[in-house]
């Protein structure tokens, strides 16, 4: 214990910035785009999401920062950086990133993708007969959606939207005057433009392939500007990209980047001179070319044993009486929650379903069971988060499809985001009622749980299903509960049980030195909860984290984090899944659930974690899940005490284990009955 007072845990020392900590996950990212061993096209799918997360990173991250500085908001983090510390700090890790994010798209990816029969062109690299296509393209597609916006002192300089690409243009009168007009690259049209594709002769194996073009969108607009401005003379044209900062080509004269400063009131620190096209978001249009030898093998998502056989002769209620099922998604397909809820809708016992929705996609068989449920004249009540980050469109077009069917539909909480993902159905069984209840950390859409690792549980505990009872009264009526049988629910006592449970573990390790915590989150941003896992390392508890994006939290720190290991997996899936471990002197609990240990997590959204109880289960989750993520050497990075991340040499990552991989060939997880058989 006196060691432990030695040292001070608000010491901004120990911990890193968020920031540069979410900048240094995106350089994982990278590092995948810039790995050979990885499937081509699957290496620009990582570039693209580089260039995805980048835009979101300035529009949310910086924006907020450059907001605070404008105000004169002090709100230090625990990393006692300043804003405007952090936004020169971000200034130079970005701006590295961009340079290798480019360097890895024209000196590597791209000359690849030429030998194998994708060409992404230059405007001026057209053949005639190309040309002639994209012309005709321009005048039939591009030009009816163009709106030239002409600055002059009769007319104001043009709002520009975030994210938008844009020529800035100089056209010069007869007279000789010269004048400047923005033109928007159109984001309802596709930035890369196809081209006819063409036989690429035969091959040796007598297979014909195809050669796909592609030209840039801005490129053909800039070529075909004169149309614009009829009679006058198109003198020069550059592209930029406004979101917070501002992307410009190196060759962009002075005078009109210092035009864009001015009229956009930007910092000069915010203009990021590029060599090469802007953005690399747009080359996810690629991955959609159906060039299957340059991605990843296709998989079948296996279904779990216990619900082999259609559920008891089509019962999945049975199956679920008979005990909880998890599933682990991509690995187990997710058909099963769909049926639960398709089941329910058409059950003549079933009396009601409540669910939350979050992020659904546009393809929503899960709202459509809800629909049918409605039809069928079941009670149903949605709750839709119409905050859910790019997807608010698709969610209120669903909201609204919902309320027309008769489905009770409640937005949230006021100042709440929720979060949490769980389906409740309630079935008359004779003379009571029982609650059926699915619970996940995973969103309930069809197309992300094809590339989102997830885990889900079908229970019904009677306990679960009271708890889930109040959560849903809590969500769409009046209440201050403050309390729950089995869940972990934020905001209401997710902070206090997280933290009784590991100050419980660090009263096991005083005690019979067996503490130990596996923790696999998103991110680990918290303070109150860095420094609780500081105080557990140092009693001597056994900590391992599994943290895919930021981390704050500074791992083998002498006397503060020697018993801490952090490890990031980016590999194939998105790792999404939360899975929360306490050995508690062999008496095991492991937690799963939708959050993260951020402070909006834990004390401004609506979040749950659910205990998974079966000992079979909790075996599963510790020895075939945890430990092969925890083994992982093909894709695993370790965090560092400066905050870097380092990977094991590319030789021995060769042989090593691949935990995403190893999974997709995991064995189902056998049912009770299948384990008294053995017995």
């Amino acid at each position: 214990m006196a060691d432990e007072q030695k040292i001070d845990l608000e010491n901004p020392a120990l911990y890193i910035n968020r920031e540069l900590s979410m900048l240094e996950y995106f350089r994982r990212i990278l590092e995948e785009a810039q790995d050979d061993r990885n499937p081509l096209l699957e290496r620009v799918k990582f570039l693209a999401f580089v260039g995805i997360n980048m835009d979101e990173f300035f529009m949310v991250r910086v924006a907020g920062l450059k907001q605070q500085l404008a105000a004169g908001v002090v709100d230090i983090p625990a990393d006692g950086m300043t804003a405007a510390e952090q936004l020169a700090a971000i200034r130079k890790m970005a701006a590295s990133l961009m340079n290798d994010a480019r360097k890895c798209w024209y000196s590597d990816i791209k000359p690849k993708l030429d030998e194998a029969g994708i060409h992404v062109l230059e405007y001026k690299e057209l053949n005639d007969s190309q040309r002639e296509k994209v012309e005709e393209h321009f005048q039939e597609v591009v030009f009816p959606v163009l709106t030239p916006l002409a600055f002059d002192p009769g007319r104001p300089f043009p709002h520009i939207s975030n994210l938008s690409l844009s020529l800035a243009v100089i056209v010069q009168e007869k007279k000789g005057q010269q004048r400047f007009a923005r033109v928007k690259v159109p984001d309802t049209l596709p930035r890369l433009v196809p081209i006819k594709r063409s036989s690429g002769g035969v091959r040796k194996d007598g297979t014909v392939p195809f050669h796909h073009y592609f030209v840039w969108l801005d490129q053909v607009i800039a070529a075909n500007l004169h149309t614009l401005f009829p009679g006058m003379k198109v003198v020069e044209a550059h592209p930029f990209r406004v979101m917070v900062r501002m992307s410009i080509n190196e060759a962009m004269p002075a005078r009109i980047r210092d035009l864009l400063i001015e009229n956009l009131e930007m910092d000069r620190n915010d203009v990021y001179s590029i060599d090469g096209q802007l953005g690399f978001s747009s080359l996810m249009t690629l991955y959609s070319i159906a060039r299957y030898d340059l991605k990843e093998v296709p998989f079948v998502p296996a279904t779990p044993k216990v619900l082999d056989g259609r559920y008891d002769d089509g019962n999945i209620f049975a199956a679920i009486r008979r005990e909880d099922i998890l599933l682990h998604h991509p690995y187990d397909s997710f058909m099963p929650v769909v049926d639960f809820l398709k089941t329910a809708a058409h059950d003549p016992d079933v009396l009601a379903i409540k669910q939350t929705l979050y992020r659904v996609g546009r393809n929503a068989p899960v709202v459509e069971a809800l629909l049918e449920a409605s039809l069928n004249n079941k009670q149903v009540a949605v709750l839709v988060e119409l905050k859910a980050r790019f997807d608010e469109e698709s969610n209120i077009t669903w909201a609204r499809a919902l309320e027309a069917e008769g489905v009770h539909v409640v937005y949230g909480l006021l100042g709440l985001k929720t979060h949490s993902k769980i389906a409740l159905v309630i079935r008359k069984e004779g003379d009571s009622i029982r609650r059926y209840i699915h619970v996940s950390t995973g969103n309930y859409n069809t197309q992300t749980a094809q590339t989102y690792t997830d885990i889900g549980m079908f229970t019904c505990d009677k306990e679960i299903g009271a708890d889930a009872t109040d959560l849903f009264n809590y969500l769409t009526g009046y209440s201050e509960k403050t309390n729950f049988r089995k869940l972990i629910v934020a905001p209401i006592n997710m902070r206090a049980r997280m933290e009784a449970l590991i100050k419980r573990e660090i009263e096991q390790q005083r005690k019979n030195k067996r503490g130990q915590l596996i923790f696999k989150i998103n991110s680990l941003v918290d303070k109150g909860m860095i420094q609780l896992l500081y105080q557990a390392s140092q009693a001597g508890v056994k900590i391992d984290l599994l943290v895919r994006g930021m981390c704050c939290l500074r791992p083998g720190v002498p006397g503060v984090s020697d018993n801490i290991k952090v490890t990031s997996i980016v590999g194939r899936f998105l790792e999404h899944s939360r899975i929360f471990y306490f050995r508690n002197g062999g008496e095991e609990e492991v937690y799963v659930g939708s959050a993260d240990l951020m402070p909006r997590n834990i004390d401004r959204r609506v979040e749950i974690l659910f205990p998974v109880q079966d000992a079979r289960l909790i075996k599963h989750l510790r020895d075939e899940v945890l430990a092969t993520y925890l083994a992982d050497a093909a894709k695993a990075r370790s965090l560092q005490p400066d905050g870097s991340y380092t990977r094991i040499k590319k030789s021995e990552r060769e042989s090593g284990l691949n935990s995403q991989a190893r999974l997709l060939m995991h064995r189902p997880i056998e049912g009770k009955e299948k384990e008294k058989e053995k017995k």
